[in-house]
């Protein structure tokens, strides 16, 4: 399973990288910006794309609607990461099309398990 981990902040998404390639069964590949991983996807199919909120230049709800212009990805799951996380806000990011919502900082020892439990039809391994 191919996991797109897009964060503009180099420590987070290093520790994402570690904390995902736990799981045998994920292949990462990470982006720093929005922009770059509209570029990627068109290279790399991921089956799932963990999308940080807030970055520069391009945010995560403006990366999110250009995913769903591209062919390759308008249907691809999308989970926002962030810190933003009352009610409000996930109600928010869940109608722009996410399919959940982790929060930060994450478990970096959960967070497989959290990507797959957003993964229609792939069983959790223990």
């Amino acid at each position: 399973m191919r996991v797109l981990y897009v964060d503009d902040e180099d420590d987070i998404r290093e520790v994402a990288a570690l904390s995902l390639g736990l799981d045998p069964e994920l292949e990462i590949n990470v982006c720093a910006s929005g922009s770059e991983a509209l570029a990627k996807v068109r290279e790399w199919a991921p089956d799932i794309i963990l999308l940080d909120v807030m970055m520069p230049g391009m945010d995560g709800p403006e990366t999110l609607a250009k995913l769903r212009e591209i062919e390759t990805t308008a249907e691809t799951p999308v989970v926002f990461i962030t810190a933003r996380t009352q009610a409000y806000e996930i109600e928010r990011f869940l109608s722009l099309g996410a399919v959940g919502v982790i929060a930060k900082p994450f478990d970096p020892l959960g967070l497989p398990r959290e990507v797959r439990d957003h993964m229609p039809g792939v069983a959790d391994v223990a």
